[in-house]
């Protein structure tokens, strides 16, 4: 009886151990599908800063707020997210947006599909009447490998 008791408890331990090792095998598999997908990727992002007119900020906050954010959504344009520096002198008259992109490619088809939507034609005649932005620097950039950002 004690034998097979112990065939039993045996081919038990057996068991769980082979249930254990496939399910390691297929995250492992999985964990290294992602890696592979997340290295082969083209994502990059784009710092936009923005040197606004001096006190015109607040209107320039209003226009992305209002119209600008929904015409970036309508061609593809995600927006990471919007800043103003706080508490450093130098960067008053700033705004600062970071968008990503699926490729430089995507980007590049996307910001040209929205400089020819005449919505956003209106916001540039609507600009040259009221001078708010005096030069945007846009930098392409991509996550380095150790990056939580990718």
């Amino acid at each position: 009886m004690k034998t097979d008791s112990w065939k039993l408890h045996r081919w038990t331990v057996f068991g769980i151990g082979l249930v254990c090792f496939a399910a390691g095998s297929l995250a492992t598999v999985r964990l290294a599908q992602l890696q592979q997908v997340k290295a082969d990727s083209n994502r990059v992002f784009e710092l936009r800063v923005y040197q606004v007119v001096p006190g015109k900020l607040p209107a320039l906050e209003s226009r992305f707020r209002d119209t600008t954010s929904k015409l970036l959504a309508k061609h593809n344009l995600k927006v990471v997210g919007d800043w103003v520096p706080e508490g450093a002198p130098d960067w008053d008259n700033t705004f600062v947006d970071i968008l990503v992109h699926p490729s430089r490619e995507e980007a590049k088809r996307n910001w040209d599909a929205m400089m020819a939507d005449p919505e956003f034609q209106e916001v540039i005649k609507s600009e040259q009447a009221d001078k708010l932005v005096e030069k945007i620097d846009s930098t392409y950039m991509r996550p380095t490998d150790f990056s939580p950002l990718k």
